[in-house]
């Protein structure tokens, strides 16, 4: 297949084969599994989806020209969703458990993880994704570490993750400036119980936004008239946002969610 690729939708395509091996190999697809590729692109990963005969295959691609050539080489094999990822009714999800395979572009990879992870409609039995190794880092981070992010918070309230690979800029056409993870993501047994998981974006996007303060700011911000008990989350109002362990930031949510948020 053969398409000029676009700097605007930040595509590089994936071309190593022993790349996509290990991707397929961390995805273990059963006959089973309906798989949801975001990103297809050329079709590079596509093709080894194809052989593993899952029970469905969907992939979201807006490019209208990868479209068309998707079409012409999997018209039968695979579901095409043309539309943004990021646009996408989170209601296209429900009643469906995915086995979610991607390699996301590198300027929206962290909106489409926050979409995944917030999504009370998605139901996944693994996610295979990858990322810019930077982002990959913050996913990934632990507490007190300056990687540690909104995205770790997001990511791990949710999932169990681990590192499957790194990936040369080599591996791609174009090659990228930067290297890339690939990262596993498995569903959690159990998950701290929320009302509405978009508080917990919003929440984590007011602390990070103030990163360098002290988080009585963002306290400040978010319970504005209502007196925050620090001692009640064992917490100082002197902490950064990155000295705030996950299970407190949770905690946090549901006294937002309790006063009516």
């Amino acid at each position: 297949m053969s398409v000029k690729p676009k700097k605007s939708l930040g595509q590089n395509f994936l071309l190593d084969k022993n790349i996509i091996d290990k991707i397929i190999n961390a995805s273990k697809i059963s006959s089973s599994d309906e798989v949801l590729e975001i990103g297809p692109g050329t079709g590079n990963l596509t093709k080894f989806i194809v052989s593993q005969k899952p029970k469905k295959i969907y992939v979201i691609e807006k490019d209208e020209n990868l479209i068309s050539a998707l079409e012409k080489q999997y018209f039968d094999k695979i579901n095409i969703i043309k539309n943004d990822i990021l646009k996408i009714p989170f209601k296209f999800y429900s009643r469906k458990k995915f086995l979610v395979l991607g390699n996301l572009p590198y300027n929206i990879s962290t909106k489409i993880l926050s979409n995944l992870c917030t999504n009370s409609e998605l139901s996944v039995s693994r996610m295979i994704l990858m990322f810019q190794k930077e982002v990959a880092e913050r996913i990934l981070a632990d507490v007190n570490s300056k990687e540690y992010s909104r995205i770790t918070i997001l990511s791990k309230w949710k999932f169990d993750i681990k590192r499957v690979t790194d990936v040369k800029p080599n591996s791609f056409f174009p090659k990228p400036k930067v290297h890339s993870t690939v990262l596993e993501f498995i569903p959690k047994r159990r998950i701290h119980e929320i009302k509405d998981p978009k508080n917990l974006e919003k929440i984590t996007k007011v602390f990070f936004n103030q990163r360098r303060k002290m988080i009585k700011k963002p306290i400040n911000i978010l319970f504005k008239k209502y007196k925050f008990d620090y001692k009640k989350f064992n917490i100082n109002p002197t902490d950064r946002p990155q000295n705030i362990d996950i299970s407190k930031y949770l905690k946090i949510v549901n006294e937002y969610e309790s006063l009516g948020n």
